[in-house]
């Protein structure tokens, strides 16, 4: 059975789901908070030491996200995700945050673009897919008292930043 301390942090990180700053960073240069994040969050991920690049453009990011040159990163994401997987009770609480998380991040990707001048609305839905996919993990670390230097509370704080973290490939993290 789900405590309602559980609920209550999922239902808090729903509302804050409302208040992040989803893609407002893109395009912009990399801080040193983004830096750590994304090092820290590749680190836990295991893949020790990366090197942290941005991705200057959507149409960079276009390009970064259809390169099948990230795909140890993604299977090391679903692994872990798979691993965390979660019980019936969760489930309800979990859509709740994923709902939150459709309701937000599409109309931001499109703003973000439009904002770069560029019309690309499968671009658009790539972005908040992933960011979707990056609230529900985050739910799944919460939901699993995981932690702040887990990977995927880590890379929350990157969207929240306003960043989208591209992929992990050839020893490389891209962020937009």
């Amino acid at each position: 059975m789900l405590a309602s301390e559980d609920t209550a942090g999922l239902e808090a990180l729903a509302r804050e789901i409302a208040r992040a700053s989803w893609f407002a960073a893109t395009g912009t240069p990399l801080t040193e908070a983004d830096c750590a994040d994304a090092a820290a969050y590749a680190a836990a991920l295991g893949f020790g030491a990366v090197r942290v690049a941005p991705a200057t453009s959507w149409p960079e990011a276009k390009r970064i996200t259809n390169s099948a040159a990230a795909v140890a990163w993604w299977d090391a994401e679903d692994r872990l995700a798979k691993s965390m997987a979660p019980g019936p009770d969760l489930l309800p609480a979990l859509t709740r945050v994923t709902d939150a998380a459709s309701a937000v991040v599409h109309g931001a990707a499109s703003i973000a673009l439009a904002r770069a001048g560029i019309a690309d609305a499968a671009l658009a839905r790539a972005a908040a897919g992933a960011a979707t996919q990056a609230c529900f993990h985050a739910a799944l670390a919460l939901s699993r008292h995981a932690g702040e230097d887990h990977p995927f509370a880590i890379k929350f704080r990157l969207y929240q930043a306003g960043r989208w973290p591209l992929g992990i490939a050839g020893g490389t993290l891209h962020l937009l």
